[in-house]
């Protein structure tokens, strides 16, 4: 019965061309049995590829290979959101069963002997000159990864591999089911007179937080990221900061539920995978596939950054210490630093969030890919949600094409991961038939909930947020491609970034921040003496900020560059303290670690990729300073040249070749510099 496509929603969704996914119809226990019967379809297309009895082609074997899987694909794209979105005990069940068999797939595939001899044949046969640019991606693509996953080992290591690939998914996935469990596991009970400093939205949010646990004379904290840096920032009891900051940063650090050794273990595989394909490091491999290229450029970048931006934090610290009158703890940081942004320029998040109710934020951050790109945004409010909060709009052009569907996922609970994201349900493509099939795309945040008086209004932070992940959304929406795995944010991990955060830098500019910010209660816009203040405070703390976002990179590079299993227990701290010593902050705190729930490196997609972000600084600020010496913030020109050679290109050429087509030249890092307000001869 569950096999009957009649009879699951699911189903029925993997097989259709087109449509929505029907959460409504969709229940846990169908996950499963779509997972065995996609992976069987998937293998009958194979199957169907290596018994073709024509000479391999480029059509007969490398078009049809991407089209084949796209019904699993599919299954794939609502399952993985779902895990991360709205994952409750019995999905996290299933994707302990699922997770095997998804790595067994992948990487019988990629070992396909058979398989492999036809790509092999259509690349050394094929006339390269018959292809066009798009042709020719896809089948560079295909011989590369199949090489990149084994294809070309032998006799044992064939076997080895596949079980390293198994084994890391296992790891990867028990991983983040610990970060999970452990975060919304923490509780920080406190009574009226603990709240000190703490601004109204603050209170009402941990107020309300109690009462949802049936407690409505108390007031819980918790590490959510809304509650978490509410509390840091605003708290004036630093015994309860530091008691929190200990909480946060020792999130399965200790024994139960600990992630220490598994994080050890998911390096040390991917070291041996790394060997196994020829590498003498795990960045070594992943770095081909990148526009850095190679660990040390990737060094390159962080050092230099370090260099500049080293003395300008040390300069912030000094001066923050004489602010507080005594040193500086990591706990200290976060409340200082507001305290002194808001002597200095008098300026709050606490002054700002009434301007920036969610329902204008949306219309401000939408509108701004309307006057763009000429996109239009319509409310669906029959489409089926995983949670009834969920927000969804059509997307369509001025001509009233299609583009897509967006959804939006705006608020917390313990069933979803913490942080901010983009994910795409199904990605654009062109089927066989000549019609653009297009994108369902969903952005999921972590903001808070409205309260009985006052809407859900966001900090100026979260209104980056919201400008960043939806950067990523136009990056999948205006994809125009035709093969699913060039499109969309298929692109070097190093270039993904790009779109999102050149988007942020539009909330640096009052033509773009007074078509949206309005007070929810008086409808008053920003008064121009405060939104002066905002913009001046803008580069307030840059130093600190880079050289945090440094030690993040320097950890997640010296994790993958190891050549030689790493060491387990109490050794994983001495590594972490050691990888980012050159960029310490703060003395380390004794059971505080970053590695045990660094998610981006250990589960997430950003294994020797953390250093992208910096990388990808440079790229929008050197970006985004041609619509800054623009006439018009919004000139369209610029926004169509864009769009054209970089938003709707996906993976289709090198990123620097999309780069260059945009900017005219390679990019620089002059304009990042400006924008923090920093001196190169530092």
């Amino acid at each position: 019965m569950m096999n009957n496509t009649q009879d699951n929603a699911l189903l029925r969704y993997m097989h259709a061309e087109d449509g929505p996914v029907p959460f409504d119809g969709i229940t846990t226990s169908m996950y499963e049995p779509a997972f065995r019967l996609g992976i069987d379809e998937h293998n009958r297309e194979i199957d169907a590829i290596t018994a073709c009895a024509e000479a391999p082609t480029f059509a007969n074997t490398i078009v049809a290979l991407e089209r084949g899987g796209r019904s699993l694909n599919r299954l794939a794209g609502v399952f993985y959101a779902m895990l991360h979105a709205n994952a409750d005990d019995e999905l996290q069940q299933v994707a302990q069963r699922v997770s095997p068999l998804m790595s067994e797939h992948s990487a019988s595939l990629t070992l396909n002997r058979a398989l492999w001899q036809r790509i092999k044949a259509v690349n050394e046969s094929v006339d390269r000159a018959t292809l066009d640019t798009e042709d020719l991606m896809l089948l560079d693509n295909t011989v590369e990864a199949f090489e990149r996953s084994g294809a070309t080992l032998e006799g044992e290591s064939r076997e080895t591999y596949r079980k390293l690939i198994m084994r890391l998914s296992q790891l990867q996935l028990d991983f983040s089911r610990n970060v999970l469990q452990q975060t919304n596991t923490y509780e920080m009970w406190l009574t009226a007179g603990d709240l000190y400093g703490l601004p109204d939205s603050a209170i009402e949010a941990a107020h309300e937080a109690a009462r949802e646990r049936g407690k409505d004379d108390a007031y819980l904290v918790t590490l959510h990221a809304p509650s978490y840096i509410a509390f840091m920032k605003y708290s004036t009891r630093r015994d309860l900061r530091e008691r929190l900051y200990r909480a946060y940063n020792s999130l399965c650090g200790g024994t139960e539920g600990s992630n220490v050794d598994i994080l050890a273990d998911i390096a040390g595989t991917r070291l041996e995978i790394a060997r196994l394909l020829g590498h003498d490091t795990f960045a070594d491999y992943r770095l081909k596939r990148t526009m850095a290229g190679s660990t040390r450029a990737v060094y390159d970048l962080l050092d230099n950054l370090r260099e500049v931006y080293m003395p300008v934090m040390r300069r912030e610290m000094s001066e923050m210490t004489a602010f507080a009158g005594h040193d500086i703890m990591p706990w200290d940081y976060s409340y200082y630093y507001n305290k002194m942004r808001d002597t200095r320029y008098h300026i709050n998040d606490e002054q700002l969030r009434p301007y920036f109710p969610l329902e204008q934020v949306c219309r401000g951050v939408l509108g701004l890919a309307t006057r763009l790109y000429g996109l239009r945004f319509e409310p669906n409010g029959e489409a089926q949600v995983w949670d009834p909060e969920v927000k969804v709009w059509n997307v369509s052009d001025v001509s009233g094409s299609d583009i897509g569907m967006l959804y939006a996922d705006f608020f917390p609970r313990e069933t979803k991961q913490g942080g901010a994201w983009m994910t795409c349900f199904r990605d654009q493509y062109t089927d066989a038939t000549g019609v653009n099939r297009r994108p369902h795309v969903s952005l999921t945040m972590n903001f808070n909930r409205a309260s009985a008086d006052k809407p859900a209004l966001l900090t100026w932070g979260e209104v980056r947020t919201f400008l960043h992940e939806f950067g990523h959304a136009l990056h999948a929406l205006l994809s125009q491609v035709r093969y699913e795995s060039l499109s969309c944010t298929n692109v070097y991990r190093d270039f993904v970034e790009l779109p999102s955060q050149f988007n942020e830098n539009f909330l640096l500019h009052r033509e773009f921040i007074d078509t949206f910010a309005r007070h929810y209660a008086t409808g008053e816009r920003i008064p121009d003496e405060l939104l002066d203040a905002i913009l001046s405070a803008e580069r307030f703390g840059a130093g600190y900020s880079c050289v945090r976002q440094l030690s993040f990179g320097y950890l997640d590079m010296a994790w993958h560059t190891i050549t030689a299993q790493p060491q387990h227990g109490d050794a994983v701290a001495k590594f972490e303290h050691n990888a980012i010593a050159s960029v310490q902050v703060f003395a380390p705190v004794d059971g505080c670690m970053i590695s045990p729930h660094f998610s981006h490196i250990f589960s997430g997609g950003y294994a020797a990729g953390y250093y992208g972000y910096k990388w990808a600084e440079v790229l929008d600020a050197d970006a985004f300073e041609c619509f800054e010496q623009a006439d018009d913030l919004f000139d369209r020109d610029l926004a169509n040249s864009l769009r054209e050679n970089i938003l709707s290109r996906g993976g289709t050429k090198p990123p620097m070749t999309l780069y260059k087509a945009f900017r005219g030249r390679e990019p620089r890092i002059d304009a990042l510099l400006r924008r923090d307000g920093i001196n190169n001869d530092n």
